[in-house]
């Protein structure tokens, strides 16, 4: 496995290509000052809404300094994730931060001032055919009446978000940049422990390199639990304020109203997961009993049930992926190829990057794609599931205007978790060796716990603590260790052993800044599961929907564009049909291991 000490080392073809988005630091700066000449100008559309050929100069002004808006904020923040803590990235990028506020206080005017009108003279508008294809956009405004305040006011709540901290920055700065978590020594050599090689660490055979990884990173995390909880607590009330400010019950009732979501979405997926979490501990017994373990302890859960000789280089993971999506078309075919044509990855690990993985996206370019390329099996993974992202994005900016390409997470996640499923699917079929097909069943394994009943968990987690601040509590590291620990004895039961340090797992949960993301995971891999399985077995109605799915823009809403799939997100039966999907591959996964046993492969 290749290593890096710094980004210096790393090889260009495993670096992003970024010149398309800026070409230059110097550009940037000259980006910036149109940047802020377009946002000054947007100021002087006050009065608008009463002259249609304003409004629309106002509209499509406001589409291309978003445009710009979105390049230089995403710029700056990939810049400065490629080296977390650098003093000059931190500064470019707390500079567009306050820009960001700078554009919301300069169009503060536009939506009070839009739902001042009588509903008939909002209708009125759209005499001028010109405003018919911004209706959709306007539509979303008028229909939050209740919940956009006077413009004073919402430049003032605009300003005092610009001064709070950067709550999440904050929080992954410590564990990816700060926090020394030791080192380990591994076949003579010695590894310093980060948070982008820490999964890898405990997936190690040696149980005690294991046992050593999770006690040296755990007890710094423990340190500093404190002060996570105080990050943490800091961004809930600024939530839950500036919901409530808005007129919203809370935050959760902001979230639903944005999504257009009714709640019984929610609880129904919550129940069925929670009715069926003996299917989650049947999975952890198989883990137990394929590495003949005495006992399931926490630092065994990254363990691979098959462990792969095999090391897969970028350019084999690269060719695995673009054969697993084939089924998927010529189209869906080129447009994922371009992904690795045009260098939108960033594969290489080393210290000071940031962990995890993600594709970001603009609105009139491609998205970029970071991740800590592992050279195994879950590494091909990310590259299939952050390449769904990306070409999904490609998909809704060929067939949308600018003003529609925001597409919601909720939809978003089933274009990546469909990848991955098609990826397993590929490899149970195509692999090698048995140990490379039963490699690609736990794969998508994987995938379900963490994103079906991993998410549900840790979502439902979420909203327990948002409901404990709203009593008027405050969440501090006692509260969220033993709300992890309930949460964990529930979900996992007797099957896994708890150590001391299980209740900690909430300190690295980035997703808790990103107001209440997790769901929709767990709503798009059910939906990703059934899509892959029709489009697998032939269903070439299924395939031409689900292009279609990835080409629909945010006129759409969330239930419309699931339904272009055919599919009823507020139905049990989504839900349920993920979790016997689990289960049957629960039970291919036996099946096929013991056939191995059999021929001694």
């Amino acid at each position: 496995m290749q290593k890096y000490n710094s980004r210096n080392e790393v090889p260009d073809k495993y670096k992003w290509d970024l010149t398309d988005i800026c070409p230059s630091l110097e550009e940037y700066d000259n980006k910036f000052k149109d940047l802020v000449i377009k946002i000054d100008e947007l100021s002087k559309y006050v009065g608008c809404t009463k002259d249609t050929s304003k409004l629309y100069e106002f509209l499509n002004l406001d589409n291309n300094t978003c445009a710009l808006l979105f390049r230089l904020s995403i710029y700056a923040y990939v810049i400065n994730d490629q080296e977390l803590g650098n003093s000059v990235n931190m500064d470019r990028l707390s500079k567009i931060e306050e820009l960001e506020g700078k554009y919301l206080n300069a169009i503060s005017f536009f939506n009070p001032e839009l739902l001042e009108l009588s509903k008939e003279e909002y209708d009125k508008l759209f005499d001028d055919s010109n405003l018919l294809e911004f209706k959709k956009c306007l539509d979303n405004i008028y229909r939050a009446k209740e919940h956009i305040l006077p413009s004073d006011k919402e430049i003032i709540i605009n300003d005092l978000c610009i001064a709070s901290p950067n709550y999440e920055n904050a929080s992954q700065t410590l564990l990816n940049s700060l926090h020394d978590y030791g080192t380990i020594i591994i076949d003579g050599e010695e590894e310093k422990i980060t948070q982008t090689n820490l999964r890898r660490l405990l997936k190690n055979e040696d149980k005690s390199i294991r046992q050593d990884v999770r006690e040296k990173y755990n007890k710094v995390i423990d340190q500093y639990a404190v002060m996570n909880a105080t990050l943490l607590n800091s961004f809930v009330k600024t939530n839950i304020t500036n919901s409530k400010l808005h007129n919203y019950k809370d935050a959760w009732d902001a979230k639903l109203f944005d999504n257009k979501m009714p709640n019984e979405v929610y609880t129904t997926l919550v129940s069925v997961v929670e009715d069926n979490l003996d299917k989650l501990q049947k999975y952890f017994k198989l883990l137990k009993d394929t590495k003949n373990l005495d006992v399931l302890d926490m630092c065994d859960l990254n363990l691979e049930m098959v462990k792969l000789d095999k090391e897969y280089s970028i350019e084999e993971a690269q060719e695995l992926c673009l054969n697993a999506i084939k089924p998927l078309g010529e189209d869906y075919y080129n447009h994922f190829k371009k992904i690795f044509d045009n260098h939108y990855i960033d594969y290489a690990q080393y210290p000071g990057k940031c962990s995890g993985g993600y594709s970001i996206s603009g609105l009139d370019f491609d998205s970029r794609i970071l991740m800590s390329y592992n050279y195994d099996l879950s590494s091909v993974s990310t590259i299939a599931h952050e390449g769904g992202h990306n070409v999904h994005h490609q998909y809704v900016c060929e067939n949308n205007p600018i003003q529609y390409r925001n597409v919601s997470s909720l939809v978003s996640e089933v274009a990546s978790l469909t990848n991955e499923c098609l990826l397993s699917s590929y490899l149970a079929i195509n692999g090698k060796n048995n140990k490379e097909k039963l490699k690609g069943i736990e794969n998508i394994l994987d995938v379900i716990v963490s994103n079906l009943f991993g998410a549900v968990r840790e979502g439902k987690m979420e909203q327990d603590f948002y409901n404990y601040v709203n009593e008027g509590n405050t969440i501090t590291k006692d509260y969220m260790v033993d709300l992890t620990k309930k949460s964990i004895d529930k979900y996992y039961g007797d099957v896994v052993n708890k150590d001391k340090y299980y209740g900690l797992s909430w300190t690295s949960r980035s997703h808790y800044y990103m107001n209440y993301y997790l769901y929709a995971y767990s709503i798009c891999i059910s939906v990703a599961s059934y899509v892959a399985s029709e489009i697998l077995n032939g269903n070439k109605e299924m395939l031409d929907n689900y292009i279609k799915f990835l080409s629909t823009g945010a006129d759409k809403d969330n239930i419309e564009i699931f339904n272009t799939l055919g599919i009823d997100i507020t139905d049990k039966d989504v839900y349920i049909k993920a979790i016997n999907y689990f289960d049957s591959m629960l039970d291919k996964f036996i099946e096929l291991n013991k056939e191995g046993e059999v021929d001694g492969k």
